[in-house]
């Protein structure tokens, strides 16, 4: 949304803290209580980060944030925008709660936490063995959501540093968009570069 330049509001609604009133609040708008969820103009609801950026850029063209229907690049713009989501970005469901799988055993949870790190470091690295970036980024010589999706999923667990060290073809992408300074705001409103960020 900062890229195109859209006018939004964003509503906190940090359902892992699972505060009452924040749970009814997302639930009103998203019955599965899940975010991010987006509330169009017209009162349709977006839910599913994947499909969520893949719908802003198609409706924003101009901006220019994914490969038109019809172009080369947009099969392996699908591929990865639904890989993130159904091999990575799942993985946090069981690894933010492992008892979800593990049940109360501390032990067993924290061998989940370990498996879940050793599997999405593995497909960082099977990423990164299968793309071929066509330019500065992924997909050309201008960022797409693609290039914000991995770079915003690869800061969670098992961390950037790790990151770096399974997906050397896309480390520098990653790093370029870090640095945009139209996202400057952004990053510094919800993913500060503190001291430790990488891990």
């Amino acid at each position: 949304m900062t890229l195109i330049g859209l006018d939004h509001e964003v509503v906190e609604g940090a359902t892992w803290e699972h505060d009452p009133e924040v749970l009814e609040r997302v639930r009103r708008v998203n019955p599965m209580v899940q975010i991010p969820t987006v509330v169009l103009p017209s009162g349709e609801i977006l839910t599913e980060s994947g499909a969520i950026l893949v719908w802003l850029a198609d409706n924003h063209p101009e901006a220019r944030l994914a490969p038109p229907v019809g172009h080369p690049l947009r099969g392996q713009f699908l591929r990865w925008m639904t890989f993130i989501p159904a091999s990575i970005y799942s993985m946090f469901w069981v690894r933010d709660v492992p008892s979800r799988l593990a049940g109360p055993d501390p032990e067993a949870g924290e061998r989940v936490k370990r498996a879940t790190a050793e599997r999405i470091a593995d497909c960082w690295r099977m990423m990164d063995e299968q793309i071929a970036p066509a330019g500065d980024y992924l997909l050309g010589d201008a960022p797409s959501v693609l290039d914000l999706y991995v770079t915003v999923v690869s800061r969670w667990g098992p961390g950037r540093n790790r990151f770096y060290r399974e997906a050397p073809k896309m480390t520098p992408i990653v790093k370029r968009v870090d640095a945009d300074p139209r996202l400057k705001a952004f990053w510094a409103d919800r993913f500060p570069f503190e001291p430790g960020w990488e891990r």
